[in-house]
């Protein structure tokens, strides 16, 4: 007879879940999988499968303060990766529900996205390659990254990775966080700390590596897009919400900056008629720039080891 019942929902999981579902099984564990859902389960998918739940394996899920009070029996929510924006932490505190994260697990694969986005921009890759696929035998302008700056909003531990590899291509890089930046970040890479004005103000491509919050929704919107070069490349590859969707359209649309490259969005997945889908100037992935199988088996066995931690189950050696 099953012990605990465990609610599995990360799409990055389920599509290889029969490589780990046994794992839970051997340890009394019956899996429970929801029905079809789009990107991440909202509090109205949720609401009628949590009640009987002793613990969940979860993405983005909208685990809110309705949700905690209706999840009567749940002891754990181990989250798949690293963001916890879509988990109501205090009601969680509130229901003594432990939350689990992966933190770390994703900084290469989503640091290396990075840094080929500001290559195919400043290379000018996509649009040569589309060029010759017309039939063209046309010259495009380039620059070095050595003669580039880079600003980093957000100096964790990814924002950390991206300035690393930058400074490998002799990159000038600028940096900004609300919290102090590490005496090791600076001499690893050179950083030159500054005000949020001067990243907008002197970088010529930006990278987003902030988390979503209060304080940093919608950190990029009108006014700061209007007070960035404009040659500038701005690139997100943390949450969708740091930046005003409408306005970087605009933006981008009248060249007040060059581009931009997306991962994330204010709406995922990202609505079929969004005017990003129709803009030469813009890049676009479907939250995806943390693809690695590597990591992604990693993260998926660190996931369910800390499921086992918040349930009480014996340390079980499985990374």
């Amino acid at each position: 007879m099953p012990k605990y019942k465990v609610l599995v929902s990360p799409n990055t999981l389920l599509p290889v879940f029969d490589n780990y579902k046994s794992i839970l099984e051997e340890n009394n564990i019956e899996v429970i999988i929801p029905p079809p859902f789009n990107e991440f389960l909202s509090e109205s998918e949720l609401l009628p499968l949590i009640s009987e739940i002793d613990g969940a394996i979860c993405g983005d899920d909208q685990f809110t303060k309705k949700v905690f009070r209706n999840a009567k029996k749940l002891k754990v929510l181990s989250k798949w990766g690293e963001g916890l924006n879509a988990i109501d932490i205090e009601a969680a505190k509130s229901s003594n529900v432990k939350v689990f994260r992966t933190a770390g697990a994703l900084t290469t694969p989503v640091a290396d996205s990075v840094m080929a986005y500001i290559l195919a921009f400043a290379r000018n890759i996509v649009n040569k390659d589309s060029s010759m696929k017309q039939g063209e035998w046309r010259k495009f302008p380039s620059v070095t990254l050595k003669e580039s700056v880079l600003g980093i909003i957000g100096l964790g531990k990814i924002g950390g990775a991206v300035a690393k590899r930058a400074k490998s291509f002799g990159m000038k890089i600028i940096a900004n966080d609300i919290r102090e930046i590490s005496i090791e970040n600076i001499n690893d890479t050179g950083i030159e700390t500054v005000s949020f004005d001067q990243i907008l103000k002197r970088s010529d491509f930006i990278s987003l590596n902030c988390d979503l919050n209060d304080s940093s929704y919608r950190i990029i919107g009108e006014k700061e897009l209007n007070e960035m070069k404009n040659n500038c490349i701005l690139i997100n590859t943390a949450r969708g919400k740091l930046i005003d969707e409408l306005a970087l359209i605009n933006s981008l649309k009248n060249n007040i900056i060059a581009g931009a490259a997306l991962d994330v969005f204010e709406k995922e997945p990202l609505p079929k008629n969004n005017e990003l889908r129709k803009l030469e100037n813009c890049l676009l992935s479907a939250h995806n720039s943390n693809a690695s199988p590597a990591v992604f088996d990693y993260i998926h066995r660190k996931t369910i080891d800390n499921l086992f931690k918040g349930l009480g189950i014996k340390e079980l050696n499985i990374l």
